[in-house]
């Protein structure tokens, strides 16, 4: 059995996982970076890199020219009325997202985190070993690998968030999602507020966004299931409903088209149940909870928390763990307070999810707010340029912190978060 010692230990290779490892390498770190998988492997996910993402890439230097971009998104009611979301530039992010399937993304970050320096291992970290005040895990390739720190970015199902007792499950709000890539020709982002059966909404939505290139669209279900697992079966029963459902309102030709495998996976919602860190343990990514409960992205919150992380490992490891949870108490608690509580809030109640999806795709409703909404609903307030749109987003977001106020949920968020 061999044993390597690092100055941190990154678990797993996604983009929370390699964006880590790139800036620790980059910072002279030596840098062990784990993952189950070889790459390029796929994830189930809708393929879309928000602004904040775009831009994170920018900065890190990792090359998307040739991306397929995405702007304007639309978001289809369950009376079938739609509503164009506008994407502005802000002073922080470009005005569009970009289509980047996880095969391409992924293996393109884990390359770079190599080229820096950082070493690979393919193997499962099974189980957690502590040693000489290093900790780590022994691996099923029979290695043990230790560091100063280790950064958990292992997903939702974390292993090191479990290890490090950081999780309880109870608590966390789960998400599920199904995706397929379909023959069809998507040219703009579509959401739809589903109702398999009339004001009886699908605890989510569906989604059909452009694929990487023209003739391919990625289309699936998510749902968010709160503390309870196996309620995540609806997506897969109502998938072949939901793609009756595109084909008779024109987006997709269900009978022509050729759907490649579906694949699936878990997400863990608004960072609740989780303490992001402790001690010489770091959680990023999905592992985090990073995920915006109210539309599910979480590959821009995956790479900021990365990036964060790891800059402040190399600021010092002892003092990490405390600087980190300010930071993501500082950027992502006053939506994630909001947010989360919300979609915990509503989840549960079908008719009133409908209602809700009815009401912001009525005529005159939606596009009276489509600015606002598109900034609040994708957390792009911090940087968005004034005017009507942040107006109405800095609107949202304080009439949903008086409400959530006294949310024990809110509360707990914030102490797990932030320590207070």
């Amino acid at each position: 059995m061999a044993e390597h010692r690092f100055d941190a230990l990154v678990v797993g290779s996604g983009p929370a996982g390699s964006v880590a490892a790139l800036v620790l390498a980059r910072g002279g770190a030596r840098v062990a970076l784990v993952d189950k998988a070889p790459f390029p492997r796929d994830k189930a996910c809708g393929d879309l890199v928000g602004p904040r993402g775009v831009q994170l890439l920018r900065e890190v230097g990792i090359d998307t020219t040739g991306a397929r971009r995405a702007g304007d998104m639309v978001v289809a009611g369950p009376t079938g009325r739609s509503v164009r979301l506008p994407c502005f530039p802000g002073t922080s992010y470009p005005g569009h997202a970009i289509v980047s399937p996880r095969t391409e993304l992924d293996a393109r970050l884990h390359d770079a985190a190599v080229s820096a320096g950082a070493r690979p291992y393919v193997a499962r970290a099974e189980r957690p070993v502590c040693a000489d005040g290093l900790a780590g895990f022994e691996l099923s390739s029979g290695d043990v690998v230790t560091g100063d720190v280790v950064l958990g970015a292992d997903g939702a199902t974390s292993r090191v968030a479990a290890a490090a007792g950081l999780v309880d499950d109870r608590r966390v709000l789960w998400g599920f999602a199904l995706r397929a890539y379909v023959d069809a020709e998507i040219t703009a982002p579509r959401i739809h507020l589903w109702e398999p059966e009339p004001w009886r909404a699908l605890p989510g939505y569906g989604w059909a966004f452009p694929g990487d290139v023209e003739g391919r669209a990625n289309v699936g279900l998510g749902i968010g299931v709160l503390a309870d697992r196996a309620a995540a079966a609806p997506v897969t029963r109502d998938f072949d409903a939901f793609l009756a459902h595109l084909d008779r309102t024109g987006i997709v030709d269900h009978a022509r088209a050729r759907v490649a495998r579906r694949l699936g996976g878990w997400l863990k919602l608004g960072m609740v149940g989780t303490v992001p860190a402790r001690g010489r343990v770091l959680l990023v990514g999905d592992a985090a909870g990073l995920v915006n409960p109210l539309q599910g992205e979480g590959i821009s919150q995956a790479m900021a928390s990365g990036r964060a992380a790891a800059e402040l490992v190399l600021q010092g490891p002892g003092v990490a763990a405390a600087r980190y949870r300010r930071f993501l108490a500082a950027t992502f608690l006053p939506y994630q307070s909001v947010a989360a509580p919300f979609h915990a809030a509503l989840l549960p109640h079908p008719r009133a999810v409908a209602a809700t999806g009815r009401l912001l795709t009525a005529p005159g409703i939606g596009r009276a707010i489509a600015g606002g909404w598109s900034v609040f609903w994708n957390d792009l307030l911090d940087g968005a340029r004034p005017g009507p749109a942040r107006t109405v987003a800095t609107t949202a977001l304080r009439a949903g912190g008086a409400v959530t106020a006294r949310s024990a949920l809110r509360r707990r968020l914030a102490h797990d978060v932030s320590g207070e």
